[in-house]
């Protein structure tokens, strides 16, 4: 054996554990990048529908309900009733909210339009969850089908259907992601409200841990994005991209909203826009300032335009409420 040789055999052994030691080290780090943004933690709610009620008759209506997710875990949410038969509307929220953060915008809703307005939490927030982590939209989306079976399950006073044949799903960041797929998959939605949508559960992935570890946040989110694959390897986390989902909304309406306030998403959102097919309706305003990502740090009078630009949409969209005696009932 030439002394050249036994040279590179004792230097290959010589790094050979440092490469490895590396290579764990770094596989470790991703796994634990990825759990711990899986985690967003819990507060308290900012307000409930006890302390709302105070204020509101409709808000007084609220009542919290449970219900099963087609994995068999359960789900959680505040429901306000509307009219029987009248359409529904799921409000949900992004990643580290809760549903707290879309109270005020419900009750609004049901006061305009009479229509049911589901607000769940989704995995992993709230107080004391009864899933403890967030699959960053994937299990959430497969959730927000099992939201629409329990809302179609609902009896009115009168044992018949509480819930109409249409369905609305507002989704703001993750919740967008959950709202999309959801409406891909069950032709029932027949409106959308996508604000700050990412471009797939990755890049919400990558927009979260640069906020949670913001040094050498472009490192961090790669490592997190890869530790997704392992801690995800038996879960449902989706690397769809949202541009695939809208692809398979025909025949729907859809509102795309963002803002400078989360400019991550802005591009991702405006680009969605040409995904849907031509069946589809089709609006964006991505200028906002704020979007409803941080709409609940807005003064009174902007964050009521934003709940009322929500609104009108879902009113012109699932069925004008006519009055009809005391009870309002949507127009054919």
């Amino acid at each position: 054996m030439s002394k050249s040789t036994r040279l590179a055999k004792s230097f290959y052994k010589l790094l050979f554990p440092i490469i490895l030691l590396i290579v764990v080290a770094v596989a470790a780090a991703s796994v634990w990048f990825a759990r711990e943004s899986s985690h967003p933690g819990t507060a308290e709610y900012l307000v409930t529908p006890d302390k709302y009620g105070r204020l509101s008759a409709r808000g007084a209506q609220v009542t919290e309900e449970t219900w099963n997710n087609r994995d068999g875990t359960t789900a959680r949410g505040w429901l306000l009733r509307g009219a029987d038969n009248a359409p529904a509307v799921i409000l949900l929220h992004k990643y580290g909210a809760d549903r707290s953060h879309l109270l005020n915008m419900g009750v609004k809703l049901s006061e305009a339009t009479n229509f049911t307005v589901l607000m769940p939490d989704q995995r992993g927030h709230g107080q004391n969850p009864p899933v403890a982590y967030t699959s960053f939209g994937g299990c959430e989306s497969t959730d927000t089908v099992s939201a629409i079976e329990f809302l179609r399950g609902l009896r009115s006073s009168g044992e018949g259907n509480l819930v109409g044949k249409d369905i609305g799903i507002y989704g703001l960041e993750m919740g967008s992601l959950a709202a999309l797929t959801a409406a891909s998959q069950n032709d029932a939605v027949k409106a959308v409200v996508l604000d700050s949508v990412p471009a797939d559960s990755d890049s919400l992935v990558a927009s979260v841990i640069d906020n949670r570890f913001p040094f050498v946040s472009s490192f961090t989110a790669k490592l997190g994005q890869l530790g997704a694959y392992p801690y995800f390897y038996e879960g449902c986390y989706s690397r769809t991209p949202a541009c695939e989902s809208a692809k398979a909304m025909t025949g729907r309406k859809a509102m795309l909203l963002a803002g400078t306030d989360a400019p991550e998403f802005q591009d991702s959102t405006s680009k969605l826009e040409k995904c849907f097919p031509n069946s589809t309706q089709a609006e964006a305003n991505t200028a906002l300032s704020p979007s409803g990502f941080s709409v609940i740090n807005a003064s009174i009078p902007v964050s009521e335009a934003y709940d009322q630009r929500v609104i009108d949409f879902f009113r012109n969209s699932l069925g004008e409420p006519v009055m009809i005696a005391s009870e309002p009932v949507p127009a054919n």
